[in-house]
């Protein structure tokens, strides 16, 4: 008969844990080979320190490749072993229940304060597509604490950003402050300058390719990159001016 908590069909969570944070699997790794210890010895710390007497070598090897992720009770459990506060074991939160989980706040208190039914917004995490208006989305940004690019990204509007900063670049961007900030709602000067550096940046390279000798592959791919990263170039920028 197989075991409940066994590695395999257990990923990294005692039977009555909630779930943790996004882990942050190559922090956890660096950190064991900084201390000389093999997993084997994070195993045994957690089982005899922490009372997790389930938790095996697979099992912590398992956390590190992240095949598996640990438990919130875990999490604490390995920080203590690894002589490490646990936020330096927490990646960043993406998706909307990873950001509820980092913010530690119940889905109840997130469905009460969006004003929803607690099935409904539970299905929207299982999802992953928030289907609020935009008084929900509000709240959900405050009893979150979301960042905006957070924001952003947790309602499902990344994409739509992305559409709206390559036409900015690539043709007028004055065009686009006003739908830009209606994705991203950010003072409407701070978003005039962004889209017009980041024009003028995509121009420059642009005329500079042209001026190269018509544009080679190694130029045209980094075009390619600029537009490809242009969100994350956008929230750069936006930092900057803030």
């Amino acid at each position: 008969m197989h075991h409940p908590s066994a590695p395999q069909h257990q990923p990294g969570a005692g039977p009555h844990q909630q779930p943790g944070p996004p882990f942050n699997a190559p922090a956890a790794r660096r950190l064991r080979a900084a201390l000389g210890m093999g997993p084997e010895h994070v195993a045994h710390g957690m089982r005899v320190s922490y009372g997790l007497p389930y938790v095996t070598p697979d099992l912590v090897v398992a956390w590190e490749r992240g095949v598996a992720q640990p438990g919130n009770q875990e999490l604490t459990a390995l920080a203590g072993v690894l002589w490490c506060a646990p936020g330096e074991l927490i990646g960043r939160p993406r998706t909307l229940r990873e950001h509820r989980i980092a913010a530690g706040v119940a889905p109840e208190d997130v469905a009460r304060a969006a004003g929803l039914d607690l099935r409904a917004y539970l299905r929207m995490e299982e999802s992953e597509q928030w289907r609020g208006n935009e008084r929900q989305s509000a709240a959900l940004a405050q009893v979150l604490r979301l960042s905006l690019p957070d924001f952003v990204a947790v309602t499902g509007r990344e994409q739509r950003l992305a559409e709206l900063l390559r036409s900015a670049v690539t043709t007028r961007w004055q065009a686009y402050v006003k739908p830009v900030g209606k994705v991203a709602p950010a003072e409407r000067a701070v978003l005039e300058a962004v889209l017009q550096r980041l024009h003028e940046d995509y121009q420059g390279h642009m005329a500079a390719t042209l001026s190269w000798g018509g544009g080679s592959s190694d130029s045209s791919e980094t075009g390619r990159v600029f537009l490809d990263r242009i969100v994350e170039n956008f929230w750069a920028a936006v930092q900057q001016r803030a």
